[in-house]
Parts: structure tokens; C-alpha cells; sequence
């Protein structure tokens, strides 16, 4: 019993920092959900069931310009879509797990409880899929809990509807920027933004962001394939799009 209780602890510690990191951004999150037209029982399911905070930035922006359901609904599915590619490079520490397990692991995975997870698995060989999971559901808590609090005082106070396009084309921004060294990563998002400025006056609606984000993800993964099959393997571009660190690479930088 008390093997457990250590354990749960420690696995709490290390998911403390990033849960703490939750709390300024999900209060935000859920003062521009309330503003949105969100009450405090769907802020709680949003963040429950969506669990993403750039998803949900969106959702407060696309509802404040009147967006059209499907539309948000196609750049959820969109922008979440990359989800599949970060479960996937965690399949293998997954082996031996039930199909239910999967299913709660799979549904509370987001970019940062990824990162805490891939990196113990990758260093540490007594952590466990239990572990990883207690990590999804701390920071998962955390989050909900910020998305409701800020939702409360959101009933407390006036926001003007306007600073929910610019808090989204921040939080936007700085993804792009924390992608600087990725040189691929700019052109992509440089061409994004004209593809998108171009079909939403072509298509008169937020649907051309959605064919935007479609041709941009294309061109973006043609150039991509296009380098890795035909570049050599130390070339300039080559590196700007491989990996920053693969698991060897970070197994023996932490064995060193």
C-alpha cells in the first residue's frame, strides 16, 4: 500500500510543473469561452472532452464571428488531426495494454502530456503506461479545473468579444515562432496564411480556411517527402525538417 502511495506521489511531481502551467492558460481559456457564450457546465465538457487549448481558443474565436458549425467542426478535426501522429510514436511503450486503456490514454493526450511522457519513456525504463496515464489525468484536472474557475469569474466580468481574435492570433503566432528553427515549419505557415486570405475572399466564408489548411498540409508534406527521398542525409534542409532528437539520441544524452 504504501509502494503505491510513493509511487502515485512521484508520478504527481513530475506532472506538477506542467499542470501548474495549465492554471494562467486555462483561466484564460475559460474567461473567452464564458465570453464566447459558453456557461460553466459546457466550459467543463469542452475541456473535457477536447482537452486542447488551441482547439478551444478556436472554438471561442469561430463562435464569436458567427462561423458556421461545420466549418468548426472540419478545423477541430484538422488541427486535432495531429494527435494520430503523436499516439502513434507512443504505441510501442503501449504494448500489453487493454483495448480500454487505450481508449482513456487516447483521450486525454495532448502536446505537453506527451512530451512528459515520451521523454520518461524514452529515459526511464521503470516507467509504466499507468504512470503515463496518471500524468494525462493530473494535467487533464488541472485544466478543467482553470477552464471552470475562469469561467466563473467570466460571469463576474465584461469582456469585448474583440480580443478573442487577437488572444487566438497570438497563441497562434507564438506556435509559429517557437518553430523557428524549423525552416520547413515557416514556409508552410507563411504559405498557409496566403492560401487562407486568398479562399476566404474567393469563398466569401470561414470555409476557405479549411481548404487552405488542406492545400498547405499537401504542399507541405510533398516538399517533405520530396527532401527526405531525394536529399542527402546530411544536407541543410534535410536537417531543418528531421526530428530535433530522436529516443537514442536522448537516452544517451541522459546516460552521459
Amino acid at each position: 500500500m504504501e509502494e503505491n502511495k510513493s509511487r502515485w506521489v512521484m508520478v504527481f511531481q513530475i506532472a506538477l510543473p506542467l499542470c501548474l502551467s495549465y492554471v494562467p492558460i486555462g483561466l484564460a481559456c475559460g474567461i473567452l469561452l464564458h465570453a464566447a457564450g459558453f456557461n460553466a457546465l459546457l466550459t467543463t465538457l469542452v475541456s473535457l472532452l477536447v482537452f486542447s487549448g488551441g482547439a478551444q481558443f478556436m472554438i471561442a474565436s469561430m463562435l464569436a464571428t458567427n462561423a458556421p458549425m461545420h466549418t468548426i467542426l472540419l478545423m477541430l478535426f484538422f488541427l486535432e488531426l495531429r494527435y494520430a501522429l503523436l499516439g502513434s510514436s507512443l504505441s510501442q511503450y503501449m504494448r500489453g495494454t487493454s483495448k480500454k486503456f487505450l481508449y482513456f490514454f487516447a483521450a486525454s493526450l495532448n502536446d505537453e502530456n506527451y512530451a512528459v511522457n515520451y521523454l520518461k519513456f524514452a529515459t526511464d525504463k521503470t516507467w509504466t503506461p499507468k504512470d503515463a496515464l496518471q500524468v494525462e489525468h493530473w494535467s487533464l484536472l488541472f485544466w478543467t479545473g482553470a477552464n471552470l474557475i475562469g469561467s466563473l469569474i467570466g460571469g463576474l466580468i465584461s469582456i469585448n468579444l474583440a480580443i478573442v481574435d487577437y488572444a487566438l492570433t497570438a497563441l497562434f503566432l507564438y506556435m509559429v515562432i517557437m518553430q523557428v528553427k524549423n525552416k520547413l515549419t515557416i514556409v508552410i505557415s507563411l504559405i498557409a496564411g496566403c492560401l487562407a486570405a486568398f479562399f476566404m475572399v474567393v469563398l466569401k466564408g470561414t470555409m476557405g480556411l479549411v481548404v487552405a489548411t488542406l492545400l498547405a498540409s499537401l504542399v507541405g508534406f510533398a516538399i517533405e517527402d520530396y527532401l527526405v527521398r531525394h536529399g542527402k542525409t546530411n544536407s541543410f534542409w534535410l536537417r531543418r525538417i528531421k526530428p530535433a532528437a530522436s529516443r537514442k539520441v536522448i537516452s544517451r544524452k541522459s546516460e552521459e
